[in-house]
């Protein structure tokens, strides 16, 4: 398989209204196929969020992640994505998630980390332009002098990957130790105090609004690699609403590693 670039793709934008956690979940399983099966060109979704949740990757533990007493409390959904890496906080508001879906043959004889970085170049640029001297970290941060600011996942299916990142705007630290294991435990000789410096977002970084930033991400993404508009089609739309019932809101896919 011959490598190839961004620029060699007519790539489509989505950024639909606000959706269901599970209806994200589905979204990814399915425009990941319609690329790797070449129905669909490659694409940059911006996700809008519906409602509060918790989304675990993979390959991880359902009851080493997640407080789940504490979840149902503050009324945040527990889902689990089709890519790995760790667990992440989402509140509607304080938080901006993308996926790109490309075809493998962009990250083709890429060690994995060679892959993340690829697939983080334009956002740290992004970033740049609203003056953050951000950068990648391996194994899936980007980070900033004043701390990280997102984290990265990836998954492989059949000819296309699959690369999400979610940026924290802004943060209620106090909710997600509640809600996360993992951060208490990386907190746990540090202090409570500290858990607002562990991820510093974009809030206060730039002064600007999210949409603001999403607005100049996705320009610099335009400006780089040229953008389409687009949007999800109807049979796109229906099937990712079967999965996430059928799949995504299951308990037997959510709890496949208790």
């Amino acid at each position: 398989m011959t490598q190839t670039f961004w620029h060699d793709y007519d790539w489509q934008l989505i950024h639909a209204p606000a959706q269901s956690p599970t209806m994200h979940m589905a979204l990814d399983d399915v425009l990941t196929t319609e690329v790797s099966e070449g129905r669909r060109k490659p694409t940059l979704r911006v996700w809008e969020w519906a409602s509060s949740a918790v989304v675990i990757g993979r390959f991880q533990s359902l009851r080493n992640e997640v407080d789940s007493t504490a979840a149902v409390r503050h009324g945040i959904e527990v889902v689990r994505r089709i890519s790995g890496g760790g667990a992440m906080f989402i509140e509607p508001g304080n938080t901006i998630t993308y996926s790109i879906y490309a075809p493998i043959s962009m990250v083709e004889g890429m060690s994995i980390p060679q892959a993340y970085q690829l697939m983080d170049t334009w956002v740290i640029d992004a970033l740049a332009v609203l003056g953050i001297r951000a950068s990648y970290q391996p194994l899936n941060d980007i980070t900033s002098p004043d701390g990280k600011i997102a984290g990265a996942a990836q998954a492989r299916r059949g000819k296309a990957v699959l690369h999400h990142v979610t940026m924290a705007y802004d943060i209620d630290s106090s909710k997600m130790l509640d809600v996360l294991r993992i951060g208490r435990e990386k907190l746990s000789d540090k202090g409570t105090i500290s858990a607002a410096k562990r991820v510093d977002p974009l809030r206060s970084q730039t002064g600007l609004s999210r949409e603001t930033i999403i607005e100049r991400m996705i320009e610099t993404f335009r400006l780089k690699y040229r953008l389409t508009e687009d949007q999800l089609t109807p049979d796109e739309l229906d099937r990712a609403r079967k999965l996430a019932v059928d799949k995504f809101a299951s308990e037997a896919w959510t709890n496949v590693l208790p």
